[in-house]
């Protein structure tokens, strides 16, 4: 099969660039604020009196909170639309960033990282929701990838800036000014975005869109939950992105701080290699979404398209992850660990644009809730599992041996759980 033109008119390439341009944005910011605490985490624990295992819960809570939140938000984005209910989160998750910077306790410090996850729940599963919504079902890998992206591209860019900000502000302002970045995009996104038929593009462009998609649900609502929950796909969905999610977090969270106690380099030292891996997640995440197209327009399925890519770089993820602990030398401890977070983040990329091409449509953002409450239990358990065993054996071996012998079995659940869509009765009512 040849490569597919997009037919859709200039206004509609127009629009539906700018919405994914928009999701970019709103995602670096995003994952700015998760990052902020991660790049504190030995000046923060120094003025607060923490320890390693009070670092691991401030780390892990986020990713509960957020985890929690994750079905409501993804019905609520189903029902109420995406305009709302993203413009809505970015305006609580910045409050609460501005709120983590001013804190003067270890318990109001967990207070605003809950809040942060809750606000910050609708951001991924809503922005998938966009995607599917303004483009066809074989063409959604590569946006839902460039937008996916920005979850490894602010991780990137944030050790050596938010590193620069602490180093000459200190840590509070450095929370205090990506709260403030989140209220300036979410001003943006409520002046610019629409959805396709607010934007009122034509009705040849709305018709390609949903061209493939099959029946959708007729009432979207709570019920659909359970309805998904009948399906073996949502639950390898749900299962196997736990994996996807607890070695990314394990990077996320840790790599300042294993920089920092294990390989003895200094703050400055540990935000630049930090950006190395990281820099490397975020090409893995563009990598996935191009691997998934090329296969989809070349003749694999888009179910296939995206599902293998999830298992080979879970494979790949897990043994670099675990490789990357033995290595003497720092250069090969940080090659092995680029090559995980690649590898990881293709599979990040791929489990999201996969709810969007094996569900009805306006079920996805519930879909990718239910996938992303098993991602957000692996972000969860993963910072505080590996707090708790530093310090227990003085050494981060034993957590990165265990993510990578998570990410082995849980590309074995996408293997053998998600082979088939998830198809509606034509005028399925759950009301």
């Amino acid at each position: 099969m040849g490569i597919e033109r997009d037919n859709a008119s200039p206004r509609t390439r127009r629009l539906r660039s700018a919405a994914v341009a928009l999701l970019v944005l709103a995602g670096c910011v995003n994952y700015f604020d998760r990052s902020a605490l991660a790049v504190g985490n030995p000046e923060i624990r120094a003025e607060l009196g923490l320890s390693y295992e009070d670092m691991g819960l401030l780390l892990s809570v986020f990713a509960w909170s957020y985890g929690f939140a994750q079905i409501p938000a993804g019905v609520l984005v189903d029902r109420f639309g995406v305009r709302r209910s993203l413009g809505f989160a970015m305006i609580v998750w910045s409050f609460a960033q501005l709120a983590a910077g001013v804190v003067t306790s270890f318990r109001q410090f967990l207070v605003a990282r809950v809040a942060l996850g809750l606000g910050e729940s609708p951001m991924y599963i809503g922005g998938t929701r966009v995607c599917a919504d303004w483009y066809p079902l074989r063409k959604r890998a590569l946006p839902i990838a460039i937008f996916n992206s920005s979850s490894a591209l602010a991780p990137a860019l944030a050790p050596p800036i938010l590193t620069w900000l602490m180093i000459a502000h200190g840590w509070r302002v450095m929370f205090i000014i990506a709260g403030l970045a989140g209220l300036v995009v979410a001003a943006l996104w409520a002046i610019i975005y629409r959805s396709p038929q607010a934007a009122a593009i034509p009705a040849a462009d709305l018709a390609e869109i949903h061209r493939d998609d099959g029946a959708p649900i007729e009432h979207v609502g709570w019920k659909q939950v359970g309805w998904l929950l009948r399906f073996p796909t949502a639950w390898g969905m749900f299962l196997g992105f736990f994996g996807v999610v607890y070695i990314s977090w394990l990077y996320a969270t840790w790599l300042p701080g294993y920089l920092e106690i294990a390989r003895h380099q200094s703050i400055a030292n540990a935000g630049i290699w930090s950006a190395i891996p990281l820099a490397a997640g975020f090409f893995g995440a563009l990598s996935g979404g191009i691997i998934s197209d090329r296969l989809a327009r070349f003749g694999m399925g888009p179910v296939a398209a995206c599902r293998l890519p999830v298992i080979w770089g879970l494979l790949v993820a897990g043994a670099a992850t675990a490789a990357a602990v033995f290595a003497d030398d720092l250069s090969v401890a940080i090659a092995l660990m680029s090559l995980g977070l690649f590898a990881a983040n293709i599979s990040s990329s791929c489990g999201w644009a996969l709810a969007a091409v094996i569900a009805p449509v306006n079920t996805v953002a519930t879909l990718e809730a239910i996938q992303n409450v098993g991602g957000s239990l692996g972000g969860a358990l993963a910072p505080y599992v590996s707090g708790v065993l530093l310090q227990r054996t003085n050494s981060f071996v034993p957590a990165f041996v265990l993510a990578g012998a998570i990410a082995f079995v849980c590309a074995a659940i996408y293997w053998l759980m998600t082979r088939r869509r998830i198809v509606a009765p034509v005028g399925l009512d759950l009301s």
